[in-house]
Protein backbone atom coordinates (compact mmCIF):
# COMPACT_ATOMS: atom_id res chain seq x y z
CA UNK A 1 0.00 0.00 0.00
CA UNK A 2 2.86 2.41 0.87
CA UNK A 3 6.37 2.11 -0.55
CA UNK A 4 9.26 4.41 0.35
CA UNK A 5 12.49 3.89 -1.60
CA UNK A 6 15.81 5.61 -0.82
CA UNK A 7 14.06 8.84 0.19
CA UNK A 8 16.22 11.94 0.74
CA UNK A 9 15.22 15.41 1.86
CA UNK A 10 17.48 18.40 2.46
CA UNK A 11 16.70 21.90 3.69
CA UNK A 12 19.56 24.02 2.45
CA UNK A 13 22.67 22.43 3.97
CA UNK A 14 20.65 20.40 6.49
CA UNK A 15 19.90 16.78 5.62
CA UNK A 16 16.59 15.69 7.13
CA UNK A 17 16.27 12.27 5.45
CA UNK A 18 19.23 10.12 4.40
CA UNK A 19 17.90 7.49 2.02
CA UNK A 20 15.17 5.84 4.10
CA UNK A 21 13.21 2.88 2.74
CA UNK A 22 10.26 0.95 4.16
CA UNK A 23 6.95 -0.62 3.10
CA UNK A 24 3.49 -0.64 4.65
CA UNK A 25 1.14 -3.44 3.61
CA UNK A 26 -2.62 -3.04 3.31
CA UNK A 27 -4.22 -3.33 6.74
CA UNK A 28 -0.99 -2.60 8.64
CA UNK A 29 -0.91 -0.17 11.54
CA UNK A 30 2.63 1.20 11.67
CA UNK A 31 4.00 3.15 14.59
CA UNK A 32 6.48 5.63 13.09
CA UNK A 33 8.77 6.66 15.92
CA UNK A 34 11.79 8.85 16.47
CA UNK A 35 13.09 11.66 18.68
CA UNK A 36 12.49 15.31 17.85
CA UNK A 37 14.30 16.21 14.66
CA UNK A 38 14.59 12.61 13.44
CA UNK A 39 12.65 13.16 10.19
CA UNK A 40 9.21 11.77 11.08
CA UNK A 41 7.11 14.78 10.11
CA UNK A 42 9.22 15.37 6.99
CA UNK A 43 8.48 11.81 5.83
CA UNK A 44 4.77 12.21 6.47
CA UNK A 45 4.63 15.52 4.63
CA UNK A 46 6.28 13.89 1.60
CA UNK A 47 3.80 10.99 1.67
CA UNK A 48 0.88 13.42 1.71
CA UNK A 49 2.25 15.58 -1.11
CA UNK A 50 2.89 18.56 1.16
CA UNK A 51 6.65 18.43 0.51
CA UNK A 52 8.69 17.29 -2.48
CA UNK A 53 11.54 14.85 -1.87
CA UNK A 54 15.07 15.86 -2.82
CA UNK A 55 15.73 12.35 -4.15
CA UNK A 56 14.18 8.90 -4.01
CA UNK A 57 10.58 7.82 -4.45
CA UNK A 58 7.43 7.28 -2.44
CA UNK A 59 4.19 5.75 -3.67
CA UNK A 60 0.76 4.94 -2.29
CA UNK A 61 -1.24 2.11 -3.86
CA UNK A 62 1.28 2.08 -6.72
CA UNK A 63 0.91 5.81 -7.44
CA UNK A 64 3.98 8.05 -7.20
CA UNK A 65 3.31 10.85 -4.70
CA UNK A 66 4.94 13.42 -7.02
CA UNK A 67 3.75 12.31 -10.45
CA UNK A 68 0.20 11.48 -9.29
CA UNK A 69 -0.14 13.90 -6.40
CA UNK A 70 -3.89 14.62 -6.72
CA UNK A 71 -4.84 10.96 -7.07
CA UNK A 72 -2.69 10.07 -4.06
CA UNK A 73 -4.36 12.76 -1.96
CA UNK A 74 -7.76 11.28 -2.79
CA UNK A 75 -6.65 8.02 -1.25
CA UNK A 76 -5.27 9.34 2.02
CA UNK A 77 -6.59 11.06 5.10
CA UNK A 78 -4.12 13.28 6.90
CA UNK A 79 -4.14 14.66 10.42
CA UNK A 80 -1.11 16.95 10.85
CA UNK A 81 0.25 17.78 14.29
CA UNK A 82 -1.51 21.16 14.17
CA UNK A 83 -5.14 20.21 13.61
CA UNK A 84 -6.46 22.06 10.49
CA UNK A 85 -9.77 23.56 11.60
CA UNK A 86 -11.82 26.61 10.64
CA UNK A 87 -12.80 27.45 14.18
CA UNK A 88 -15.55 29.93 13.24
CA UNK A 89 -17.57 27.18 11.52
CA UNK A 90 -20.06 24.76 13.04
CA UNK A 91 -18.77 21.20 13.32
CA UNK A 92 -21.50 20.00 10.93
CA UNK A 93 -20.77 22.71 8.35
CA UNK A 94 -17.02 22.19 8.54
CA UNK A 95 -17.24 18.44 7.94
CA UNK A 96 -19.68 18.96 5.07
CA UNK A 97 -17.29 21.52 3.56
CA UNK A 98 -14.35 19.11 3.80
CA UNK A 99 -16.43 16.29 2.32
CA UNK A 100 -17.39 18.51 -0.61
CA UNK A 101 -13.85 19.64 -1.42
CA UNK A 102 -12.72 16.02 -1.04
CA UNK A 103 -15.07 15.11 -3.86
CA UNK A 104 -17.79 13.26 -1.95
CA UNK A 105 -20.88 13.31 -4.25
CA UNK A 106 -23.75 15.47 -3.07
CA UNK A 107 -26.11 12.53 -2.73
CA UNK A 108 -23.66 10.85 -0.30
CA UNK A 109 -22.44 13.94 1.52
CA UNK A 110 -24.94 13.89 4.41
CA UNK A 111 -24.39 10.19 5.00
CA UNK A 112 -20.60 10.67 4.93
CA UNK A 113 -20.79 13.38 7.59
CA UNK A 114 -23.16 11.32 9.75
CA UNK A 115 -20.81 8.32 9.53
CA UNK A 116 -17.74 10.18 10.86
CA UNK A 117 -19.79 12.07 13.46
CA UNK A 118 -20.95 8.73 14.85
CA UNK A 119 -17.55 7.07 14.61
CA UNK A 120 -15.74 9.97 16.30
CA UNK A 121 -18.39 10.55 18.97
CA UNK A 122 -19.28 14.08 17.88
CA UNK A 123 -23.06 13.86 18.19
CA UNK A 124 -23.40 16.23 21.13
CA UNK A 125 -21.18 18.93 19.62
CA UNK A 126 -22.24 18.78 15.97
CA UNK A 127 -24.18 22.05 16.26
CA UNK A 128 -21.44 23.97 18.07
CA UNK A 129 -18.84 26.32 16.69
CA UNK A 130 -15.46 24.61 16.66
CA UNK A 131 -13.93 27.44 18.70
CA UNK A 132 -16.16 26.39 21.63
CA UNK A 133 -14.82 22.83 21.73
CA UNK A 134 -12.29 21.33 24.13
CA UNK A 135 -8.91 20.25 22.78
CA UNK A 136 -10.07 16.63 22.86
CA UNK A 137 -13.14 17.31 20.75
CA UNK A 138 -11.10 19.41 18.33
CA UNK A 139 -8.82 16.40 17.83
CA UNK A 140 -11.90 14.27 17.18
CA UNK A 141 -13.07 16.78 14.55
CA UNK A 142 -9.58 16.63 13.03
CA UNK A 143 -9.80 12.85 12.80
CA UNK A 144 -13.29 13.09 11.33
CA UNK A 145 -12.14 15.44 8.55
CA UNK A 146 -9.27 13.06 7.73
CA UNK A 147 -11.66 10.17 7.08
CA UNK A 148 -14.84 11.80 5.79
CA UNK A 149 -14.02 10.76 2.20
CA UNK A 150 -13.35 7.13 3.26
CA UNK A 151 -9.64 6.99 2.38
CA UNK A 152 -7.69 3.74 2.21
CA UNK A 153 -4.77 5.21 4.19
CA UNK A 154 -4.74 7.35 7.33
CA UNK A 155 -1.59 9.30 8.22
CA UNK A 156 -1.75 10.65 11.75
CA UNK A 157 0.99 12.95 13.06
CA UNK A 158 0.96 13.27 16.87
CA UNK A 159 -2.84 12.78 17.14
CA UNK A 160 -2.83 13.10 20.96
CA UNK A 161 -0.38 16.00 21.26
CA UNK A 162 -1.43 18.46 23.96
CA UNK A 163 -4.29 16.36 25.32
CA UNK A 164 -4.87 15.56 28.98
CA UNK A 165 -4.69 11.90 30.13
CA UNK A 166 -8.44 11.30 29.80
CA UNK A 167 -8.53 12.80 26.30
CA UNK A 168 -5.49 10.71 25.29
CA UNK A 169 -7.32 7.53 26.30
CA UNK A 170 -10.42 8.58 24.34
CA UNK A 171 -8.51 9.38 21.14
CA UNK A 172 -6.41 6.21 21.50
CA UNK A 173 -9.58 4.09 21.62
CA UNK A 174 -10.79 5.87 18.49
CA UNK A 175 -7.54 5.09 16.68
CA UNK A 176 -7.96 1.43 17.64
CA UNK A 177 -11.38 1.48 15.96
CA UNK A 178 -9.99 3.16 12.85
CA UNK A 179 -7.24 0.55 12.62
CA UNK A 180 -9.86 -2.12 11.95
CA UNK A 181 -10.80 -0.53 8.62
CA UNK A 182 -7.80 1.47 7.41
CA UNK A 183 -4.08 1.23 6.77
CA UNK A 184 -2.63 3.57 9.38
CA UNK A 185 0.72 5.30 9.80
CA UNK A 186 0.90 6.77 13.28
CA UNK A 187 3.64 9.14 14.41
CA UNK A 188 3.68 9.78 18.13
CA UNK A 189 5.87 10.44 21.17
CA UNK A 190 3.56 8.29 23.30
CA UNK A 191 4.89 4.75 23.08
CA UNK A 192 1.77 3.43 24.85
CA UNK A 193 -0.21 4.22 21.71
CA UNK A 194 2.15 2.14 19.60
CA UNK A 195 1.92 -0.67 22.17
CA UNK A 196 -1.86 -0.53 21.99
CA UNK A 197 -2.54 -0.35 18.25
CA UNK A 198 0.54 -0.93 16.07
CA UNK A 199 1.25 -4.15 14.18
CA UNK A 200 4.70 -2.88 13.16
CA UNK A 201 7.20 -0.34 14.41
CA UNK A 202 9.52 1.79 12.30
CA UNK A 203 12.09 3.85 14.22
CA UNK A 204 13.93 6.69 12.50
CA UNK A 205 16.95 8.42 13.99
CA UNK A 206 18.88 11.31 12.40
CA UNK A 207 17.07 10.78 9.11
CA UNK A 208 17.81 7.04 8.88
CA UNK A 209 15.79 3.91 9.63
CA UNK A 210 17.32 2.17 12.64
CA UNK A 211 14.57 -0.43 13.21
CA UNK A 212 11.69 -1.89 11.19
CA UNK A 213 9.92 -4.93 12.61
CA UNK A 214 6.98 -6.14 14.67
CA UNK A 215 6.95 -5.02 18.27
CA UNK A 216 7.50 -8.57 19.53
CA UNK A 217 10.51 -9.07 17.26
CA UNK A 218 12.05 -5.77 18.35
CA UNK A 219 11.67 -6.73 22.00
CA UNK A 220 13.10 -10.21 21.47
CA UNK A 221 16.18 -8.80 19.71
CA UNK A 222 16.74 -5.96 22.16
CA UNK A 223 20.33 -5.42 23.26
CA UNK A 224 19.30 -3.53 26.37
CA UNK A 225 17.45 -4.55 29.49
CA UNK A 226 16.77 -3.16 32.92
CA UNK A 227 17.68 -4.46 36.35
CA UNK A 228 15.51 -3.32 39.24
CA UNK A 229 16.92 -3.01 42.73
CA UNK A 230 15.87 -1.55 46.07
CA UNK A 231 18.82 -0.95 48.33
CA UNK A 232 19.80 0.96 51.45
CA UNK A 233 23.17 2.67 51.29
CA UNK A 234 25.04 5.96 50.63
CA UNK A 235 23.82 7.40 47.32
CA UNK A 236 27.23 8.71 46.22
CA UNK A 237 28.90 5.42 47.06
CA UNK A 238 26.28 3.40 45.17
CA UNK A 239 26.71 5.51 42.06
CA UNK A 240 30.49 5.34 42.21
CA UNK A 241 30.53 1.58 42.73
CA UNK A 242 28.11 0.97 39.84
CA UNK A 243 30.35 2.96 37.51
CA UNK A 244 33.37 0.87 38.52
CA UNK A 245 31.44 -2.39 38.17
CA UNK A 246 30.35 -1.78 34.58
CA UNK A 247 32.97 0.37 32.82
CA UNK A 248 32.17 1.10 29.20
CA UNK A 249 28.52 0.02 29.52
CA UNK A 250 25.61 2.43 29.45
CA UNK A 251 24.08 2.55 32.91
CA UNK A 252 21.24 4.92 33.81
CA UNK A 253 20.10 5.13 37.41
CA UNK A 254 16.80 6.64 38.50
CA UNK A 255 16.74 7.51 42.18
CA UNK A 256 13.93 7.89 44.67
CA UNK A 257 14.79 9.63 47.91
CA UNK A 258 14.21 7.97 51.26
CA UNK A 259 15.71 5.35 53.51
CA UNK A 260 15.87 2.94 50.57
CA UNK A 261 16.83 3.86 47.02
CA UNK A 262 14.79 2.43 44.16
CA UNK A 263 17.16 1.85 41.24
CA UNK A 264 16.42 0.99 37.64
CA UNK A 265 19.67 0.27 35.88
CA UNK A 266 19.58 0.12 32.06
CA UNK A 267 22.32 -2.27 30.99
CA UNK A 268 23.38 -2.60 27.37
CA UNK A 269 24.31 -6.27 27.30
CA UNK A 270 22.88 -9.68 26.39
CA UNK A 271 19.68 -10.40 28.31
CA UNK A 272 20.90 -13.97 28.78
CA UNK A 273 24.04 -12.75 30.58
CA UNK A 274 23.39 -13.81 34.19
CA UNK A 275 26.58 -12.21 35.49
CA UNK A 276 25.13 -8.70 35.71
CA UNK A 277 22.52 -9.25 38.47
CA UNK A 278 24.90 -11.67 40.23
CA UNK A 279 27.65 -9.04 40.15
CA UNK A 280 25.25 -6.43 41.50
CA UNK A 281 24.26 -8.73 44.35
CA UNK A 282 27.91 -9.38 45.19
CA UNK A 283 28.59 -5.63 45.13
CA UNK A 284 25.71 -4.93 47.52
CA UNK A 285 26.81 -7.64 49.95
CA UNK A 286 30.44 -6.50 49.79
CA UNK A 287 29.50 -2.91 50.65
CA UNK A 288 27.03 -3.88 53.36
CA UNK A 289 24.04 -2.33 51.59
CA UNK A 290 20.67 -3.70 52.67
CA UNK A 291 18.89 -5.37 49.73
CA UNK A 292 15.10 -5.24 49.66
CA UNK A 293 14.66 -6.23 46.00
CA UNK A 294 16.76 -7.31 43.02
CA UNK A 295 15.61 -8.67 39.67
CA UNK A 296 15.27 -8.17 35.94
CA UNK A 297 12.50 -6.10 34.39
CA UNK A 298 10.77 -7.03 31.18
CA UNK A 299 12.19 -5.23 28.17
CA UNK A 300 9.84 -2.46 26.99
CA UNK A 301 9.45 -0.59 23.74
CA UNK A 302 10.78 2.47 25.59
CA UNK A 303 13.98 0.57 26.41
CA UNK A 304 14.44 -0.35 22.74
CA UNK A 305 13.66 3.18 21.59
CA UNK A 306 16.15 4.73 24.01
CA UNK A 307 18.91 2.29 23.10
CA UNK A 308 18.53 3.13 19.38
CA UNK A 309 18.08 6.91 19.63
CA UNK A 310 19.87 8.06 22.78
CA UNK A 311 22.63 9.96 20.94
CA UNK A 312 20.33 12.18 18.86
CA UNK A 313 21.10 15.89 19.04
CA UNK A 314 19.07 18.47 17.17
CA UNK A 315 17.90 17.99 13.59
CA UNK A 316 14.82 18.64 11.50
CA UNK A 317 11.31 17.45 12.26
Amino acid sequence: MITVENLHKTYGLTRALHGISFKVQKGDVVGFLGPNGAGKSTTMKILTGYLLPTAGKASIDGLDVVEHSLEVRRRIGYLPESTPLYTEMLVRDYLAFVAEIRGVPGRRLTAAVERVVSLCGLQRVIGKNIVELSKGFKQRVGLAQAMVHEPDVLILDEPTSGLDPNQIVEVRKLIQQLAEQHTVVLSTHYLQEVDAVATRVVIVNRGEIVADDTKDQLLSKASTHAIRARVKGPKANILSQLGELMPGRRVDVMWSEGEYHDLRVHVTTDLRDKTVPEALADLMVKNGWAIAELGREQVTLEDVFRSLTATTEGGVA
